[in-house]
């Protein structure tokens, strides 16, 4: 069957999560220097995170700065980060595709995270009036994020379309296209070379049917050329 929907993850997909990170991180760092006068959170937690630390960065973080914390100010710090409104952007290969797709293409959202982080970031991004369906799995509860089936099952009946008649496209080999892949959509994998899943490898099954670094490289794949609009190679080459 040709493809009739296109459905692409957020985080690393659409634009770099780390600027999200950053964002975070800026707001608790304002965070503390507001109710402890001390200004070197962001630059601590940043330099955690780009050396590849992913768990308990603000502990750590206020560890170095010797601020006592407990469990409730830890929680009430996560708090802040996931309910900011974040400083993000599309990336420019992302505009193209959403800006270039066939008015006929059904084009959804499926993104894991926590249901408020993930609603401010839509809103942030300006895109919620370029997809038919937005999927944030943590609607459906933590057991239902991706490689829930749930989020697949659902975007096909929002959507109208059969599974084969799918596309997903995502960043995490670890859990966008192993469920997609049973249920017969096709996978295409980003790979940013600054995403935060980059360089992860699996076993075959968990692996994409195809791998691009560029959003625009989705025209490059044959059984996708249709989803663009016959203007596409033209606003490719300028």
């Amino acid at each position: 069957m040709p493809i009739k929907a296109i459905v692409f993850d957020m985080d690393d997909t659409l634009y770099y999560e780390s600027d999200y990170v950053r964002s975070g991180m800026n707001e608790l760092g304002k965070w503390v220097n507001e109710n402890y006068n001390i200004d070197a959170f962001y630059k601590i937690a940043m330099n955690f995170f780009e050396k590849g630390e992913r768990k308990y960065i603000i502990n750590k973080t206020l560890d170095l700065l010797m601020i006592p914390y407990n469990e409730k100010l830890i929680q009430k710090m996560i708090s802040i980060y996931r309910s900011h409104k974040p400083t993000i952007q599309l990336l420019n290969d992302s505009k193209w595709v959403l800006e270039n797709l066939e008015k006929n293409i059904k084009v959804g959202l499926i993104s894991d995270g926590y249901f408020i982080a993930q609603t401010n970031k839509v809103h942030s991004l300006g895109i919620k009036d370029k997809f038919q369906s937005i999927i944030l799995t943590d609607q459906f509860g933590r057991n239902n994020w991706k490689p829930s089936h749930k989020p697949y099952e659902q975007m096909c009946l929002n959507l109208q379309v059969c599974h084969d008649e799918c596309v997903y496209v995502g960043d995490n080999v670890k859990k966008d296209f192993i469920t997609a892949k049973k249920l017969g959509w096709k996978t295409v994998h980003i790979e940013r070379e600054t995403g935060i899943y980059a360089k992860i490898t699996e076993t075959p099954e968990y692996m994409a049917h195809y791998k691009i670094n560029n959003l625009r490289e989705l025209l490059d794949i044959l059984e996708f050329q249709h989803l663009f609009n016959t203007h596409c190679e033209e606003a490719f080459d300028s």
